[in-house]
């Protein structure tokens, strides 16, 4: 056994009779409690840390399970012009053809404004708001893909609730 499995088995032993481990205890045996997922435990013994398992299970957090991502009808990216040369990556965006991808955004011009994107709901109203500033134009587009409503789905909801 070397030093390190020694010192690991040691903070073990002292912590053994805790019921819950502290954030101290788990960073002692070189595992983070804040980010830690229960599923990550089930993967020691791949790396031969099977002497792990019982107590990475200490220090996890349930997986939370996929939870949907939520839909906006109509997205607003606001920026200003002035502060494309600091912001490349979103005027590359915007200049790109990648916003008529999106016939739900619209870019609006805001000076002095660093970039955002407003979420609206389909009545209309501001729900949500999210600066973009470090962005690249991929995670832009990804952004949008996963937060807006597809058009169709839009116009489908509009002829299913005016049926007579």
């Amino acid at each position: 056994m070397n030093f390190i499995q020694h010192i690991i088995f040691f903070v073990v032993y002292i912590n053994y009779a805790k019921t819950e481990f502290s954030v101290e205890d788990c960073w002692a045996l070189g595992l983070n409690k804040a980010n830690l997922l229960c599923s990550s435990c089930d993967h020691l013994p791949n790396f031969e840390l099977d002497f792990l398992k019982d107590h990475c299970k200490e220090c996890c957090h349930q997986d939370e399970t996929v939870k949907e991502e939520k839909k906006y009808a109509k997205a607003v990216l606001e920026v200003c012009t002035c502060k494309f040369e600091t912001y490349a990556q979103i005027q590359a965006f915007i200049k790109s053809d990648r916003p008529s991808k999106f016939p739900n955004l619209q870019i609006k011009y805001v000076r002095g404004l660093d970039p955002i994107i407003k979420l609206y709901d389909k009545d209309g109203y501001l729900q949500e708001t999210v600066a973009i500033e470090k962005w690249n134009t991929d995670s832009v587009e990804e952004f949008l893909n996963t937060h807006l409503i597809k058009p169709d789905v839009l116009d489908n909801d509009y002829i299913r609730t005016n049926m007579v």
